[in-house]
């Protein structure tokens, strides 16, 4: 759209800044010829930043694939041995149309403090049995009732059927605060028993077949589920988005997906 704004002028130009995500879009940008290319690390900038801030940045992204892409202003293709790839991912980006059978949101908390990030992702079923991922509405930085809300913000705004909720870290407190915001909140608690990579192996093989869509771009999610290999995330983070994406799409299609769409009165 940005085209349309250099209609005047002997030289009409644009500016495009951004961290360079290996998306489409960016990519024929990059390689149009008309296009000048001019990459700055974070350091180059250290002088009006406080030391406190690289601090952190170098401890959460240094010595990574990420870090080149968020320090350094490199492209990252996808990790060799990731479950999903980009081209994929843009492949299945639909328009929502029609009704879906249920909703489920699922809420990975966090097991830090409140600078952790609670991964809550929503998806549905469709009727032909495809499941569309619907949205990313993880939070970051907010302790168990600020993450709780948003949970049940969720839970209202899409008009789900349940709230699925990994209770390894948190045991019964986590179904406990999520009824604490709403009291007749419908939680399913489910345990994680295997590791996040095999958990996720089947989730991608649903992608793999055409059984997944997705309902707009969640970029931190597609992040992670495009550096997501048998050693986790390349940066050693806990892949929380991820991991709700997972237990979304194991409870819609895995685990009971032919369940009827009910509602209580």
């Amino acid at each position: 759209m940005l085209q349309f704004a250099l209609r005047l002028g002997d030289d009409p130009r644009q500016v495009v800044t951004t961290t360079p995500r290996p998306v489409p879009l960016l990519k024929r940008l990059m390689a149009d010829e008309a296009t000048r290319i001019t990459r700055m690390a974070t350091s180059a900038n250290a002088a009006h930043l406080a030391p406190g801030f690289l601090a952190a940045l170098a401890a959460r992204y240094g010595g990574t694939r990420l870090g080149r892409q968020e320090l350094d202003g490199e492209l990252i293709e996808d990790r060799p041995d990731a479950l999903w790839k980009r081209a994929r991912l843009d492949e299945i980006v639909v328009k929502l149309a029609e009704p879906l059978r249920r909703i489920v949101v699922a809420v990975d908390p966090p097991a830090g403090g409140v600078s952790a990030c609670c991964g809550i992702v929503v998806a549905g079923l469709k009727k032909n049995g495809q499941a569309v991922v619907l949205s990313d509405c993880s939070v970051e930085g907010a302790g168990p009732a600020g993450w709780a809300r948003a949970v049940v913000s969720a839970y209202r705004r899409f008009e789900a059927d349940r709230v699925v909720a990994e209770v390894n870290q948190g045991g019964d407190m986590v179904r406990a605060v999520l009824e604490g915001i709403e009291a007749r909140l419908p939680v399913t608690v489910v345990r994680a028993t295997r590791g996040k990579f095999l958990r996720a192996e089947p989730v991608a093989a649903l992608y793999e077949q055409g059984r997944v869509l997705h309902a707009g771009r969640f970029v931190e999610l597609e992040d992670q589920m495009c550096d997501f290999g048998p050693e986790g995330l390349s940066n050693g983070r806990s892949p929380d988005r991820l991991d709700a994406l997972v237990w979304a799409l194991t409870a819609l299609m895995l685990e009971g997906g032919s369940e009827p769409r009910i509602r209580g009165v």
